[in-house]
């Protein structure tokens, strides 16, 4: 039972199947915390568009799919509730209310959004792609979360959020709690250029199959210094290493050795990765499968979360309206 005050609102955008860094850097930490905390989970399918405006059939697909990858690694619909972010018509109202507060040069100086931009060689932004931190603060405040669960990239997100909640009670009324993030772990890619991501095509999917998984840790960059397998390396600065940590933390310390010393191969230590990581990935495995064939019963489980967000986003913009003196009368 969720006994705990706090209340965790946590999600993806649906622009494709969740992957290792994900389970890292969130999955890992809501499986655990679920039990604890009341817990909402967004399929973030309008923020989707931010980036994949052009291809809602994309998006629609991976809501299913990024459903099946949350079922997959442990999320109990009993206890976390699943919604699908563009039914909750209140969180686009909150997000126009909350616009009203932040100004355009914020927005741009905001580090991840310039990354991303960046990135992705955006030389000019949509305003939907500029606002995602506005989106992203009303996602928290419609549920009135006090945790979200996200990687070290979404600091800047939730510190906007913050700044926005805190604007709005002192405008208003203290209705809403200031949000606080719990930060995972970094998973590197395995370009070693930078962190897992879908769009950058260096991840590992949590449906990966066996020999896919082996396939593209074959492919992985290792340490550029090791020319031969007797060569010493330098495993602080390999990406494999960093899966190991993660992934076989109990023979961690013997893979650190034997590759200083030139005394494991590249293709040996890819391999044993690969086979730590099959080892986790088996029971997602065997969940999904469980699931893909009960399609109807996971339509259901979303219809029901995203009925139970629904109730909650009117509770929650009954009392902004009641906050700002434009609660007119009821519909």
């Amino acid at each position: 039972m969720n006994m705990n005050k706090d209340v965790i609102l946590t999600g993806d955008r649906t622009t494709g199947q969740l992957h290792l860094g994900h389970y890292v850097g969130s999955l890992r930490s809501r499986v655990q915390l679920q039990n604890e905390y009341k817990t909402y989970i967004l399929l973030a399918d309008v923020q989707a568009l931010t980036t994949h405006y052009n291809q809602p059939e994309l998006i629609a697909d991976s809501v299913y799919q990024v459903t099946l990858d949350y079922l997959a690694v442990g999320i109990d619909p009993n206890q976390a509730t699943l919604f699908i972010q563009s039914m909750i018509p209140e969180i686009a109202e909150l997000t126009v209310i909350f616009s009203m507060f932040v100004t355009v040069n914020t927005l741009r100086h905001n580090p991840t959004i310039k990354t991303e931009a960046r990135d992705r060689g955006y030389t000019d932004l949509y305003y939907g792609f500029l606002g995602y931190p506005v989106s992203q603060a009303a996602d928290i405040a419609f549920c009135k979360a006090t945790l979200v669960p996200a990687g070290e990239d979404q600091i800047p997100h939730i510190e906007t959020a913050r700044k926005l909640v805190r604007r709005f009670n002192e405008l208003y009324a203290p209705v809403l709690p200031e949000p606080r993030i719990l930060t995972g772990e970094r998973l590197g890619g395995l370009d070693d250029i930078g962190k897992m991501s879908k769009s950058m095509g260096n991840a590992i999917s949590l449906n990966a199959s066996p020999e896919d998984v082996h396939a593209k840790l074959t492919k992985a960059k290792t340490d550029p210094a090791r020319v031969h397998r007797t060569d010493p390396g330098h495993p602080d600065i390999c990406p494999v290493f960093a899966y190991h940590q993660l992934f076989r933390k109990e023979h961690a310390e013997e893979i650190h050795a034997s590759c200083s010393q030139g005394s494991i191969g590249c293709r040996d230590c890819k391999h044993f990765a690969g086979t730590a990581i099959n080892d986790l990935l088996a029971p997602f495995r065997e969940r999904r499968n469980h699931y893909e064939q009960r399609e109807n019963e996971v339509k259901e489980i979303l219809a029901h979360g995203t009925r139970q967000a629904r109730k909650v986003a009117r509770e929650t913009m009954l009392e902004v309206r009641e906050a700002m003196g434009i609660r007119y009368f009821d519909l």
